[in-house]
Parts: C-alpha cells; structure tokens; sequence
C-alpha cells in the first residue's frame, strides 16, 4: 500500500495536451503531449512525494507518458476508460472537460492507492524488445481491420471500383504476412523460452504468443482467478435478496480474448484436452458459447501455470484434466 502522505495525480491525456491534477498541494496544469511536457511534468512531480500516478488508456496515446514517468521511478497505474466513466458517475461527475477528468482520475488514484490489491494495478515498465513487439501487434491489428472493410466492400461495389479494391486487398494481405513473419522472428530471437513452452499447444500460434506477451506481462505471477478476472473471463455473481441473477463476464482485456477465442476455436477442434473438456460441457447441458468461453478460461490458467511453472505442454499434467 501507498504511503498515506504521499500524493496521487491525476493525468488525463488528449493526442496534443496532458492535463495534470492532484486533489491537495499540486495547483492543476496543463503541458503538451511531447518530451519536453514529459520533463515538465516530471519536474513538478519530483518536488513532492508521489504515491501514485493515474492515467486511462487512450489508444496508445498514454504510453510514452507513461513509460518516461516510471523510468522516473514513479508508480504508474493506467485504467480502463469504462472504469474511470464508472467511478465518474459513481462520485457525480456531470460535466467533461479536461480539467475535470485529471481531477476525477486524481481522486481515483487516492482510492486505488488505500486499495489492498494496489500492486495489481501498476503497470509494469516495458523493455524495448516487449515495445517493439507491441508496435506489431498494434500495425498487425489495424492492417486486419483494413482488410476487412476493403473486403465488406468489394462485393456491393461497382464493377468499376473492385479492380482499385482488390489491389489495396491483395496489398493489405501481402503486408499482413510480412508482419506476421515479423513478429515470429522477433518471439523467437527475443523470447524463446517463452515462446517454446507456449507453441507445444495445438491452437497457439505467434499472435496468441505476441498478444499474451504485449497485454499480459503478468503471466505466470497471478493466480488462475486473478488472470481470468484480469482478462474479463471470470463469471461474476448478479444477485440481489431472493433474485438469482445469471452468471456472466465483462470488462478485462479485450484484445486479449479476442485472441483467446480464435484460439480456443480451433484448440475445441485440435486439441485433444480442450476439446474433451468443451464436449462434456456441451454434453451436460451448456449453450455452446458458455461452453467456449469456459474452455477459453481454461485455456488462460494453464498457460498461465505453465508459465509459472516453466514446464511445456502436457495432457497428463494435474491441472489439465481437473
């Protein structure tokens, strides 16, 4: 837990500005969104005793602030946007301006810092090899959502414009492989021994390997329940006196369960463990999405223990056929 004299501040965080606040000692200002507001900010903020650092993630947009500030040695923690919202009602926040969210985000960071899991919400500092590949993994996105809307328009277009849509498709696809090749010489030089203990499994291939890698570099230290709450995989309790709500998962880390399911898809066909565990669910009376999403939370918490346990894939392991 923080030290209960230190500060927290809030930094809302725009493409040119960031907005800096804490809610006692530090006067609200504004500074731009480049190295030269960086020093700004870490100037101001080594005049006093940080205890936290708040921010949302923007899209990427945070991520140099965030990073010169921890190589400061500050404690950074960055956010969910829908939990910022939340707490924003939660408090009555009405209005919306910059200004306004950095105190929000501020008074936030006080309550995260009382909070006894604090640690879980500090954001671990990159090193390059891991930032490299997140630059990947971001451009492999973007050039698959690309790809997509060209290939949504190819169909109902004029006969005229599908010769210009297929040349940017065929493009699209091109510079897709050449990313993807990429990324599985960047896994194999920089992480090996991750990336052998991980691709033994039928269904994981290098953007599950370079998605966990990017978005959970806390692989290996949480236990199965955190890492499945952690990745929006963790059923949660509706209930209310006699009303027995349904069972269901939100929030977490999107990017990363959309690589999880493409993975359990194909591990529910390939997969000799998965797809045994899946079938019985089916068999006993689960939809086929409730199925599929227990096996993708099965999936997680084993690689999650054999990371921990720096151990390859095997079927004959305790905590595979549980």
């Amino acid at each position: 837990m923080g030290l209960p004299n230190s500060l927290c501040v809030g930094v809302d965080v725009s493409k040119m500005s960031l907005d800096i606040a804490s809610n006692q000692t530090i006067s609200p200002f504004s500074v731009s969104n480049d190295v030269d507001g960086f020093d700004a900010i870490i100037a101001e903020l080594k005049q006093h005793s940080i205890a936290l650092v708040l921010m949302e993630a923007t899209g990427g947009l945070e991520a140099a602030v965030a990073c010169s500030l921890q190589a400061q040695g500050f404690d950074v923690a960055v956010i969910n946007p829908r939990q910022a919202r939340d707490f924003a009602r939660s408090m009555g926040y009405l209005a919306k301006t910059d200004r306004i969210d950095a105190a929000m985000l501020a008074q936030m960071a006080e309550v995260i810092n009382r909070h006894p899991e604090r640690a879980r919400f500090i954001r671990n500092l990159p090193d390059a090899e891991r930032e490299m590949l997140n630059a990947m993994v971001v451009r492999r996105r973007q050039l698959i959502t690309m790809l997509t809307a060209e290939r949504n328009r190819l169909h109902p277009s004029h006969p005229q414009s599908r010769k210009s849509i297929s040349t940017i498709i065929g493009a699209l696809q091109d510079e897709l492989k050449r990313i993807n090749k990429s990324m599985e010489v960047h896994i194999s030089t920089h992480f090996k021994t991750l990336a052998e203990i991980l691709g033994g499994v039928k269904g994981i291939g290098a953007a599950t390997i370079a998605t966990l890698l990017t978005e959970v570099p806390e692989p290996g230290h949480l236990s199965r329940r955190e890492i499945s709450a952690l990745i929006g995989l963790a059923p949660f309790n509706r209930d209310s006196g006699n009303m027995c709500g349904r069972r269901t998962i939100f929030g977490g880390r999107a990017n990363v369960r959309s690589a999880l399911y493409m993975t359990t898809v194909v591990a529910t066909a390939h997969n000799p463990v998965i797809k045994q565990f899946y079938n019985r669910l089916v068999e006993s009376g689960k939809a086929k999405k409730v199925a599929l999403v227990a096996c993708m939370r099965k999936l997680l918490t084993v690689l999650n223990a054999m990371i921990k346990k720096n151990e390859p894939w095997d079927s004959s392991h305790h905590y595979l056929s549980q």
